[in-house]
């Protein structure tokens, strides 16, 4: 494991194709352009985030036409009325020429509506194989009961087109209105949200004390938060598990205790020939990587490899090379790691 550079608080990283070059995005809202061998730049024309709780800049993924139109996703917390908060997603144009910055940025969703406090954004993305279709984890904002509601986009997977609108043929779209950008219900705090190699969607979040989990993504599917859970409430409140209610859909794995996970991979690359295929998980509580190998639709933990610090993200360049972000808070505490295979004794 090599420290290749220092962030503030960094919570996504996105390689450029055919680059030495990576956007890193800092919460406090900042991205910045790094180079392998290089400097670490500032990218201009960055959105203003609210920055408190969990909120502040957040994911950041490269468009599937992205070598022909330079074109960037990122999400972060925006501000609202009355102290309130959201996320939000915009698209823009990425200038690399001179200073770096981010041209005509436009935000194409929002989490609806905003409410109060600065918690469970999730504002992770992901662009279907096939570039068709940008996919939004939406966190319930610790608001509990959103999560199962209609009227409201909190709690959620989204689908949507590339320009934001919702995606037609959608699960709900025959309610119209937040309804019809829907895909899945009953998620509490998505940290996670990549396809596999067969092209199947699956999320990564955190449950409440225990219960974090690992689900596959089905359409209108229900993933029972907040009425069940294999975690119990801070407060010591019980919540019936999920093998209560099989109507609801139950993960492929759950933590109790928990990972605390942060993003996570599915390794596709030839570096690590025992990870290929597998789930591979920054874990923040307790500091680790996890490794999660697929059995069908089920998955079991099958390795864990303590580290120093709470691991945010994790990214796989096109070489298969694994790269690692710290969620350092302190200035400068969050390190940009690279991992290699241990050598043979």
């Amino acid at each position: 494991m090599t420290q290749v550079a220092q962030f503030d608080e960094p919570w996504a990283i996105a390689f450029l194709p055919g680059t030495p070059l990576a956007l890193i995005t800092e919460r406090k809202g900042k991205l910045k352009l790094w180079q392998e061998g290089g400097e670490v730049r500032e990218v201009d024309g960055v959105p203003p985030v609210a920055y408190r709780g969990q909120g502040g800049l957040g994911d950041i993924v490269l468009a599937p036409d992205f070598d022909t139109s330079g074109t960037v996703y990122l999400s972060w917390a925006e501000e609202g009325r009355d102290d309130t908060r959201g996320a939000a997603v915009g698209m823009a144009k990425l200038a690399l020429e001179g200073r770096p910055r981010l041209e005509a940025l436009k935000v194409i969703w929002r989490q609806d509506p905003k409410v109060s406090g600065a918690g469970h954004y999730s504002h992770r993305l992901a662009f279907s194989p096939d570039g068709k279709y940008l996919f939004v984890a939406s966190g319930e904002r610790q608001k509990f009961t959103p999560a199962q509601g209609m009227g409201s986009n909190l709690g959620k997977i989204v689908r949507l087109l590339p320009d934001g609108t919702p995606a037609p043929a959608n699960p709900f779209a025959a309610k119209g209105g937040v309804a019809a950008q829907v895909w899945t219900l009953g998620h509490r705090n998505i940290l996670g949200l990549k396809f596999d190699a067969q092209g199947r969607l699956w999320d990564l979040e955190h449950g409440p004390r225990g219960g974090d989990e690992l689900n596959l993504v089905k359409p209108g599917q229900n993933y029972g938060w907040p009425v069940v859970s294999d975690g119990d409430h801070y407060d010591g409140r019980k919540i019936p598990r999920h093998a209560t209610r099989p109507d609801f859909t139950a993960p492929a794995i759950s933590w109790n205790p928990v990972i605390a996970p942060g993003d996570f991979i599915f390794y596709r690359g030839d570096a690590f020939p025992a990870w290929h295929g597998q789930a591979v998980i920054a874990a923040m509580q307790p500091s680790a990587i996890v490794r999660v190998a697929i059995d069908g639709e089920k998955a079991r933990e099958v390795a864990r490899y303590a580290m120093d610090r709470r691991i945010r993200e994790i990214a796989e360049r096109e070489d298969g090379s694994v790269w690692l972000l710290e969620d350092g808070e302190e200035s400068g505490g969050g390190h940009l790691l690279q991992l290699a295979p241990a050598p043979k004794s």
